[in-house]
């Protein structure tokens, strides 16, 4: 799908009246057209959106009112399913919906288990290179949290290891927004502090502007992570199928059962045998089939 082009223009001017635009009207969208979002956001990417979230619906989308120039929600509605602009449109939509909650290092316990357990038996049966892939990476803390432990580990274990054990992280999105941010690797200083100081003076990078309060995380780092956007609504995921382990935390919260069944589904089928999956500490597969065993706490192992 394209992205906002010029030639939108005419669908816009038959959508809104530009002349009298001063931003958004505050004027609540209508029930029907909440429907027709919803329904459109369930369909692209699984989100399902109650008429409790419509509050904050109209909250998000104030921008792309302001982008386009369309005075009410209603008309923002109008533009995109009757004048065909969600065409151009679809993308800066879900971009807009969508919650993209991270942190470093965030639910520790996780990363532990990986270095503890995954990776000594990964090296142990000489696995080269160790793929792992973080499913919805938002900005990319939880991709650079995986490279720090993982280059960690292998650099403890002295020269012949590193040097004879590579690894590549895959990290995908479905917000082209916050995989801009991830590519880049700059973050505020404060959002770096759960990580380990020993980590943060190997990895991270400081601004030479010190009133600027920003990091970088270093180019060996960023360049073992590799970024693509991914709907995990697709029909297949052009993915290898030999991962050691799947990280995919938080998201499945905002599917429903069947969804949440046929994303784990396709994950699973990516995993190789004996690989690790990896889930949000208030998730659960309670209820779905899958080629999965427990063997911690949200940690599942590909049988």
């Amino acid at each position: 799908m394209r992205g906002l082009m010029a030639s939108s223009a005419s669908a816009l001017a038959d959508t809104a009246n530009l002349d009298t635009y001063a931003g958004a009207s505050g004027q609540p969208i209508s029930p029907r057209n909440f429907q027709r979002l919803a329904a459109f956001v369930y369909q692209y990417s699984g989100i399902k959106l109650p008429p409790s979230k419509q509050t904050m619906v109209e909250g998000r989308l104030k921008r792309r009112l302001r982008a386009l120039q369309i005075a009410t929600l209603d008309a923002y509605c109008a533009y995109l399913f009757e004048k065909n602009g969600l065409e151009d449109e679809s993308i800066h939509l879900i971009d807009s919906l969508t919650t993209n909650k991270t942190d470093f290092f965030r639910e520790p316990a996780h990363f532990d288990f990986l270095a503890r357990h995954v990776l000594p038996a990964l090296v142990s049966e000489q696995r080269n290179p160790i793929k792992v892939w973080s499913a919805a990476c938002a900005s990319g803390a939880e991709p650079y949290t995986l490279a720090m432990v993982i280059d960690a580990f292998l650099s403890a274990r002295g020269p012949s290891t590193h040097g004879r054990t590579s690894y590549s992280i895959l990290a995908t999105d479905l917000c082209t927004e916050v995989l801009d941010v991830a590519q880049r690797g700059v973050y505020p200083q404060d959002v770096l502090s759960p990580t380990p100081e020993p980590l943060r003076q190997k990895y991270v990078r400081t601004s030479k502007d010190r009133s600027a309060g920003l990091c970088r995380i270093a180019p060996s780092l960023r360049g073992q992570v590799g970024f693509a956007r991914l709907n995990l609504m697709d029909q297949s995921y052009a993915v290898g199928r030999d991962m050691d382990a799947i990280f995919c935390r938080n998201v499945l919260i905002y599917f429903d059962k069947p969804t949440q069944q046929a994303v784990l589904t396709k994950l699973c089928s990516h995993l190789r045998v004996g690989g690790y999956l990896f889930l949000g500490h208030s998730e659960s597969v309670a209820g779905l089939s899958l080629p999965i065993e427990q063997v911690a706490n949200t940690i599942f192992q590909r049988r």
